[in-house]
C-alpha cells in the first residue's frame, strides 16, 4: 500500500513540475499596444515638474530610498522637463526618486505582477502595450485600485497606496 502512495506522490510532483515549467516557457512579454497615431518606436513623453515637496524631500535624501519593483524591470532617470521614450510593448511608469531628485521611469514589458517599493506621492504612467491587454494597480490587501487599457494618454497617478502593478 505504501508503494502505491509513494508512486502517486511522485507522479503528482512530476505533474506539478511539468505545469510550472510550461507556465515559465509560455509566459512572454505583455503585448501592450500603441495607439494608431503613435509610431512603432513608441511615444516620446515629457517628465512633469518635480513634485511640490521635492525641495524639502531633497534635504531628507540621505535617509531616502530609491523606488524599485520586484521582479526587476529596466528603468531610467529623467530630470523634470526632459523627455523619455515609452516604446511599443511597455507600460511606462514614473515615480519621484528623492535620492536623485529625478523621475525614475520603469519599463514594465514582460507580463508580470510587479511589487512596488518606495513609490510615494505623485507620478504618472503611459500604456504603450499592444494586444488589447488590461493592466491593474493593486492596494495593500490585493484590492484593485485602478484598471486601464492603452489609450495614448500620459496619466497622472498617486502611487502612495499602490503595492503592485500587473501589466497584463
Amino acid at each position: 500500500m505504501h508503494g502505491v502512495r509513494a508512486r502517486r506522490s511522485i507522479l503528482g510532483l512530476i505533474g506539478a513540475l511539468a505545469l510550472m515549467l510550461a507556465a515559465v516557457f509560455t509566459a512572454g512579454p505583455a503585448q501592450a499596444a500603441v495607439a494608431s497615431d503613435d509610431s512603432a518606436a513608441g511615444r516620446v513623453l515629457t517628465a512633469p515638474p518635480a513634485p511640490q515637496d521635492a525641495q524639502s524631500a531633497s534635504t531628507r535624501a540621505v535617509a531616502a530610498n530609491s523606488p524599485s519593483v520586484s521582479p526587476s524591470a529596466r528603468s531610467v532617470h529623467a530630470a523634470p522637463g526632459t523627455t523619455v521614450s515609452c516604446t511599443s510593448g511597455n507600460l511606462c511608469t514614473a515615480v519621484w526618486d528623492p535620492t536623485t531628485n529625478n523621475w525614475e521611469v520603469f519599463f514594465l514589458y514582460s507580463c508580470n505582477r510587479y511589487y512596488t517599493s518606495y513609490w510615494d506621492d505623485a507620478g504618472w504612467y503611459y500604456d504603450a502595450q499592444t494586444g488589447g491587454v488590461t493592466s491593474y494597480i493593486y492596494g495593500q490587501s490585493g484590492n484593485v485600485l485602478h484598471s486601464f487599457r492603452p489609450d495614448s494618454v500620459q496619466h497622472a497617478y498617486n502611487w502612495t497606496p499602490v503595492w503592485s502593478i500587473r501589466n497584463c
